[in-house]
């Protein structure tokens, strides 16, 4: 009989047993180790794994913190919500238990690569009742799923569904297909008008720096304040990175991390932390400074550079990650989606969020808003 093991860190799994359930992944141990260590306010890590005969056959990252319930919200939500905390602070604040990590592009559910299709649905029903019942140990109300990507959704579906969960759309992940040989075969990809506007952009390389590193040392205070002005420019904000993050990635995941700095005149400007295995360069984090960083359009320079790098590396997928829909679009990526599943303990809040939920969340994708 499956037993499910929730456990405060991921040594308590193992670098063996957790990436048994995530062969190949960028994202396994090693990155979610350097997340664990990176010292990151508000989040109590958690992992789920379910063991049968002592053999770990499915595990996902997990984790509990404050949930504000505008995060996600459109303006009308978010004003609502503002308008009630002047009478109530912490309304709309909840203790909430999350399969997934803010850290990771999606929810991060492993099976064993033997375990039989037609007993993951179980597997997964069973690693959310045990990540349940430590949540309600822990006073988590409100219990979620973050991201569950598009191939898992017919096992993500009926497993969460069976035990209450909503289901909403959640944020879909941008892919580039690197099918064209070098960097003049994209852009005929791309649309006469985009083709124009990229060149002209592209000038800025003749006063820019551009380095690839595996280390940053000596720029922590330069990177993290680089990350602080990007992400009061961001409208998602939900995890607050440290130093520690950035360093650890690169330390834990030694090739498989890298970091392309962006310099002019002499100082720093942006840079951008990536992931890569044998096919799939994986975007994490872009940061830039607010004043030089569009002005040496440092967003479209970082992206070219990355496919360059893919053609480089014989690499087959730049995957570019959530968020910035619309210049992604226009540069040719197809967009992977991906769920989100939430439910509350109590079945009175959980029929007033779950009739909520449609009209207060924010679709990502502009394509859909407009439709």
């Amino acid at each position: 009989m499956p037993e499910v093991r929730v456990v405060r860190s991921i040594l308590q799994v193992g670098r063996e047993a957790w990436d048994a359930c995530f062969p190949g992944a960028l994202e396994g141990f090693d990155y979610l180790a350097a997340v664990e260590a990176s010292g990151l306010a508000g989040f109590e890590w958690r992992y789920a794994v379910v063991e049968d005969g002592g053999r770990v056959i499915a595990a996902a990252p997990g984790f509990f913190t404050d949930y504000s319930l505008d995060t996600t919200l459109t303006d009308l939500g978010r004003r609502l919500v503002a308008a009630t905390r002047k009478i109530a602070p912490r309304a709309f604040t909840v203790r909430m238990a999350c399969l997934g990590s803010p850290c990771t592009e999606d929810a991060g559910l492993g099976f064993a690569r033997d375990l039989a299709p037609d007993r993951r649905g179980e597997a997964l029903e069973a690693l959310l009742r045990g990540f349940e019942a430590a949540a309600a140990e822990a006073g988590c109300w409100l219990l979620a799923v973050k991201d569950a990507p598009e191939a898992q959704r017919g096992v993500w579906s009926d497993a969460a569904r069976a035990i209450g969960y909503q289901a909403t759309p959640g944020m879909p992940t941008a892919m580039l297909p690197i099918a064209f040989d070098d960097l003049d075969g994209y852009l005929a990809t791309l649309s006469h008008a985009t083709r124009k506007d990229m060149r002209r952009k592209l000038k800025a390389l003749e006063d820019l720096r551009i380095e690839v590193v595996h280390d940053l040392a000596g720029l922590e205070d330069r990177v993290l304040e680089l990350y602080r002005q990007t992400r009061e420019r961001s409208d998602l904000q939900f995890e607050d990175l440290t130093a520690a993050y950035f360093t650890g990635v690169l330390e834990r995941m030694g090739e498989r991390a890298l970091c392309v700095l962006y310099w002019a005149e002499g100082e720093l400007i942006g840079f951008n932390l990536l992931l890569q295995d044998r096919t799939t360069l994986l975007d994490k984090f872009f940061c830039m400074e607010s004043r030089r960083g569009p002005a040496f359009n440092l967003y479209f320079v970082s992206w070219f550079t990355n496919v360059r790098l893919c053609l480089e590396r014989g690499l087959k997928v730049y995957q570019s990650g959530q968020a910035a829909y619309e210049n992604k679009l226009r540069l040719g990526s197809r967009l992977v989606g991906a769920d989100m599943y939430f439910r509350h303990r109590r079945p009175l809040v959980n029929r007033v969020l779950a009739w909520a939920a449609p009209l207060l969340a924010d679709d990502p994708v502009p394509e859909r808003r407009a439709a």
